[in-house]
């Protein structure tokens, strides 16, 4: 039998002040699988500790800082330590974190983009697959039901052979320079010091690459790409534009920013195929829409007779709606599903989420094309092979 106790959970980041945090601990406690032990939540003592308070952590589980939590909880008994880590700091400590816990046989749930460069990312990809355990790259939006239908519909060829892909991240709240007034979420992914060196490519550029992948499969081929600073002072990139040529001949087109006025998170996806086209928006993420060649339309919808893995995605019946939440805690089952079934022989819930989490290889893949639209750009647009 596999076990019903939840997993237990530590967390490095995510303390006071933080939102990406929260919304891990939230997606993490929803089905029940997870429980949050232990954790490094800021970056100094004194928050760290008071951040664990606030959340009921034991005294002896409230780490000052992560490489104290490593030392502590590899000295637990097997039975007793974390089984997972999640780190939710900002980009530029994610690898030296993410490469100590992996290197003591903990399992991690990371923020993309995973890493900064290149060189880290096979690095990290290497040592976790040498040392065996689970990493999951928290591209959440993969975590939608309708979204995994999208995959299943793409791949499986229902649209026939793909032409051409739109995806589309477009926000507003980076319009004007509140870095420069200390709001912490933008000071520091306006940090290149912390952010590495993308801004709006590296945070949400990535999750429209993602989204692209999981739904096509389509691997790039060779990118142009031009990224600007609208802002007047600041340093990383707030808007891109990206022309993808994939391989097998289909074309894309990935537009991220951060200062459309009005658009607060509207990330969007259409393939266009031989024999239909499908459309889907995150704003609006429990329908999608399905063009056919003979003029006929079908709108799918969340909790309808849909694909294994939507249906496994989901919780509610028609009519409710579900939404990020429970897009982000489906990563969270999914891992949860992963880890069971490396504690038994036989899986007994089927593997259809854990089928879906964002790997490593994502995570490497992100962040290669992150460097290729750096690359680009710097170069006025040219071709680049990726």
């Amino acid at each position: 039998m596999v076990s019903s106790d939840p997993l237990k959970l530590g967390m490095v980041g995510g303390g006071q002040g933080a939102f990406i945090g929260a919304v891990h601990r939230m997606a993490a406690a929803l089905d029940g699988q997870w429980v949050l032990v232990a954790g490094a939540l800021s970056s100094t003592t004194e928050k760290s500790r008071a951040s664990a308070r606030e959340l009921g952590l034991a005294a002896d589980r409230s780490y000052a800082t992560w490489r104290e939590m490593l030392e502590v909880e590899s000295a637990r008994p097997a039975g007793e330590r974390v089984d997972t880590v999640a780190i939710v700091t900002p980009n530029a400590t994610h690898f030296e974190i993410a490469m100590a816990f992996v290197a003591a046989g903990f399992n991690i749930i990371c923020d993309k983009p995973m890493v900064t460069t290149v060189a880290e990312a096979e690095a990290l990809s290497a040592l976790v697959k040498r040392m065996g355990t689970v990493f999951a790259v928290m591209y959440n939006y993969t975590g939608y039901p309708m979204v995994k239908q999208a995959a299943a519909m793409v791949r499986g060829g229902e649209l026939g052979r793909v032409r051409k892909v739109f995806v589309e991240y477009h926000q507003g709240w980076l319009s004007g320079a509140i870095e420069q007034d200390g709001q912490k979420q933008a000071s520091w992914r306006q940090n290149p010091a912390m952010a590495g060196q993308g801004g709006c490519i590296g945070d949400i550029g990535t999750h429209a690459e993602n989204l692209l992948h999981t739904v096509t499969g389509l691997e790039i081929e060779s990118l142009s790409a031009e990224l600007t600073s609208f802002v007047p002072g600041r340093i990383l990139d707030d808007d891109a534009t990206v022309l993808l040529r994939m391989h097998g001949g289909a074309k894309g087109v990935l537009t991220a920013s951060q200062v459309c006025i009005g658009e607060q998170n509207n990330l969007t996806l259409r393939v266009h195929g031989e024999h239909g086209s499908l459309w889907w928006r995150q704003e609006e993420p429990n329908t999608m829409v399905v063009d056919r060649a003979d003029g006929t339309r079908q709108v799918y919808s969340r909790g309808g007779a849909l694909a294994a893995g939507a249906v496994a995605g989901t919780r509610l019946p028609m009519g409710h709606p579900e939404g990020f939440l429970e897009a982000f805690a489906n990563v969270y089952r999914g891992v949860a599903e992963k880890l069971r079934s490396n504690r038994v022989e036989t899986m007994a819930t089927g593997g259809t989420l854990a089928a879906g989490v964002p790997t490593v290889e994502d995570g490497l893949r992100g962040v290669r094309f992150v460097m290729k639209v750096v690359e680009s750009s710097k170069n006025d647009g040219r071709w680049v092979k990726f």
